[in-house]
C-alpha cells in the first residue's frame, strides 16, 4: 500500500514538473517557437490526461464499489 502511494506521488511530481516546464514553451512567441510549440502540445496534453486519469479512475472505482455494497 505504501509503495503504491510512493509511486503515485513520484509520478504526479514528475508530471507536474513536466507541465510547468512546458508552459513557457507553449506561451512563447520568440524565434523558433513555431517549431517548438507543435512538439510541446502532445506532451502537455498527455501529461494533463495522465493527471486527470490518476484522480478520476480511483474516484469512479470507489463510487462503483460503494453502489455494489449498498445495493
Amino acid at each position: 500500500m505504501v509503495n503504491d502511494y510512493c509511486l503515485s506521488s513520484f509520478k504526479l511530481m514528475t508530471i507536474a514538473t513536466t507541465i510547468l516546464a512546458l508552459l513557457p514553451v507553449l506561451t512563447s512567441s520568440v524565434r523558433g517557437s513555431d517549431v517548438m510549440i507543435p512538439m510541446a502540445i502532445p506532451s502537455f496534453g498527455g501529461d494533463v490526461l495522465a493527471v486527470v486519469t490518476v484522480f478520476v479512475v480511483p474516484t469512479l472505482y470507489c463510487i462503483l464499489k460503494e453502489r455494489r455494497v449498498r445495493g
